[in-house]
C-alpha cells in the first residue's frame, strides 16, 4: 500500500463515515504489551529494538491478523518529520514516540485507520483503537480481537499476580487506558468545567488535553480516561468511563439549554462571528482556529447554524502545523502557517453542508 493516503486526509475512514455526537467525539482503547524475553524499550539495545520489529512485522503477516484487515507497516525514520508529526494530529500516534523513538520505532496503521500499533514506544507494542462517539465496548472488542491476534505469534511478558507487565508501573494489571474525547463548550462558558473535572478525579478519572498526557485543553477538548489498570477487570473500567461519560454529556447538554434559554442572542452572536472569522480570515493561528472552531460546532449542534459536525472534526487536524504544512509541500514559517491556515478553513467551513 501507498503511503499517501494516509496523509492525504484529516480523517481516516473509520471516522469520516462514522456516527457524530454533539459531546462525545471519540472512543479510545489503548493496550500495552511487552515481549517476555526482550527488555523493555527504555533499556533496550538497537539490536533488541530491532528484534521487536522483526517479531512484529511476523506478527502482522500473520493470517490471524489479516482477518482483522489490511496493516501497512512503517518505520519512524523512514517517514519525513512532517508525515510523523501528522500521525500525531490524527491521534494515530504518540508525540513521545516520534520524538525519542525515531530510530528504533516503528507503526502499524489499518487501512481505515481505526486500529494503530505503536512498536517500540514506552512499551514494545502499544495497541489503540479509536471509533467515533461513545462507542468504548465496540472499541474494547476490536482491540481485544487485535490482542488476541498478535498473542498468536507474540509470547507477552504476564504474572499471574501483577498481569501484563509494562516499563510503567502505573500500567500493570489489564494495562488498559479507556478514554474519550468531549466537547464542553458550554460547562466551560458556564464556568461550571472546574469543578466538574474535580469530581472525574473523585471518582479514579482524569482529563488531559487534546493530545493526551502534558497537553493543555484547546478548543475546549477534554481527554478523560481511566487512572488504575490495576486489579479490576477491563469490562468493569469501561462501564464505569461510559456511566460517567454519559452523566457528563447530560450536565453539559443542561449548560447547553440555559445559555440558549438566557443568552440566545449573545450565543448566536458569538457563533455567527466564528463562522464569518473562519469563512473570510486570511491569515489565523492554531489557538485560535480551534477557539472558532469550537464555536461553530456549538451552533451546529444546537441547531443555530446550519452545517455538518464533520467540519468541526475535519477542522481539528486540518489547522494544526504539520497537516498545514503537508498540504503546502514544504515546512513553513509561523507567518506562511497562518496564511496557509486560513485558505485551508476556508475552503472546508464555506463548504460545511458535506
Amino acid at each position: 500500500m501507498s503511503v499517501e493516503p494516509l496523509f492525504a486526509t484529516p480523517l481516516g475512514k473509520s471516522m469520516k463515515n462514522g456516527a457524530t455526537d454533539p459531546v462525545v467525539l471519540t472512543s479510545r482503547i489503548r493496550l500495552a504489551r511487552n515481549i517476555a524475553d526482550l527488555p523493555f524499550p527504555t533499556t533496550a539495545s538497537a539490536a533488541q529494538s530491532e528484534e521487536v520489529i522483526r517479531r512484529a512485522t511476523q506478527a502482522f503477516h500473520s493470517s490471524k491478523v489479516a482477518q482483522l484487515g489490511r496493516f501497512q507497516l512503517l518505520r519512524l525514520r523512514d517517514l519525513t518529520p512532517l508525515q510523523r508529526q501528522v500521525l500525531v494530529e490524527k491521534h494515530l500516534e504518540s508525540p513521545q514516540h516520534i520524538q525519542q523513538q525515531v530510530e528504533e520505532g516503528a507503526i502499524a496503521v489499518r487501512e481505515d485507520e481505526a486500529i494503530s500499533v505503536l512498536i517500540n514506544e514506552e512499551d514494545h507494542l502499544r495497541i489503540q483503537v479509536i471509533r467515533p462517539s461513545l462507542s468504548l465496548r465496540e472499541a474494547w472488542t476490536l482491540a481485544d480481537q487485535m490482542d488476541n491476534a498478535l498473542e498468536a505469534t507474540i509470547d507477552y511478558a504476564y504474572d499471574e499476580r501483577l498481569g501484563y507487565l509494562t516499563t510503567c508501573p502505573t500500567n500493570l494489571g489489564t494495562a488498559m487506558r479507556a478514554s474519550v474525547m468531549v466537547h464542553l463548550p458550554a460547562l466551560v462558558f458556564t464556568q461550571q468545567i472546574r469543578r466538574v473535572l474535580t469530581a472525574l478525579q473523585q471518582v479514579g478519572l482524569v482529563a488531559r488535553g487534546l493530545y493526551g498526557e502534558g497537553t493543555e485543553a484547546v478548543g475546549n477538548l477534554f481527554q478523560i480516561s481511566n487512572q488504575v489498570t490495576l486489579g479490576r477487570p477491563e469490562e468493569d473500567m469501561i462501564d464505569n468511563l461510559t456511566a460517567v461519560v454519559q452523566q457528563l454529556t447530560h450536565q453539559e447538554q443542561q449548560a447547553r439549554e440555559a445559555l440558549l434559554h438566557q443568552q440566545r442572542i449573545e450565543m448566536e452572536d458569538r457563533v455567527h462571528r466564528a463562522y464569518g472569522v473562519l469563512a473570510h480570515c486570511r491569515k489565523i493561528s492554531s489557538q485560535e482556529a480551534m477557539e472558532m472552531l469550537s464555536l461553530v460546532r456549538f451552533g451546529i449542534d444546537t441547531g443555530l447554524l446550519k452545517g455538518s459536525p464533520k467540519v468541526f472534526d475535519e477542522g481539528i487536524v486540518l489547522c494544526q502545523p504539520g497537516f498545514v504544512q503537508l498540504t503546502a509541500g514544504r515546512e513553513l514559517d509561523s507567518n506562511e502557517r497562518d496564511i496557509r491556515r486560513a485558505e485551508l478553513l476556508r475552503a472546508r467551513v464555506t463548504a460545511r453542508e458535506g
